[in-house]
């Protein structure tokens, strides 16, 4: 097992992470759906971007993850759960745990663990039926 050390490394993992992704019952359809085969590469990049960002401070990542999900969940006629973020991070620290560990291995898992919790509460309240 080694540590995290390069963008290289986040490729490494993101990659692998989404492999699994793709074939899970539960994420794979939603994906799956909203990515095309054409897109991954590119999704890919932006993704490993965002973890540059977070775990090395490199700062290359232009996005919006909020607006993504709530795009994501308003094609999904408003039915994203918490099972669904749940099952995304048991899927990411097995991939982390697979590959690496060490401090930036750790900091992934808890930077993931914030992420969920906020994307899914920022999804939640931005449901047309949900009064701020």
């Amino acid at each position: 097992m080694k540590e995290i050390e390069n963008r290289e490394d986040i490729f490494l993992l993101v990659s692998t992470f989404y492999k699994e992704i793709k074939k899970d019952n539960l994420l794979g359809p939603i994906f799956n759906e909203h990515l095309s085969k054409e897109q991954w590469p590119v999704h890919l990049e932006k993704l490993t971007d965002f973890w540059v960002t977070a775990l090395l401070g490199e700062i290359c990542f232009k996005g919006n993850p909020s607006q993504a999900h709530i795009k994501v969940d308003k094609g999904l006629n408003y039915s994203m759960e918490q099972v669904h973020f749940g099952k995304w991070l048991e899927l990411w620290f097995t991939t982390i745990d697979s590959l690496y560990t060490g401090a930036l291995a750790q900091r992934a898992k808890d930077a993931s663990r914030k992420m969920a919790t906020g994307q899914y509460l920022n999804v939640w309240k931005n449901r047309p039926n949900i009064k701020n």
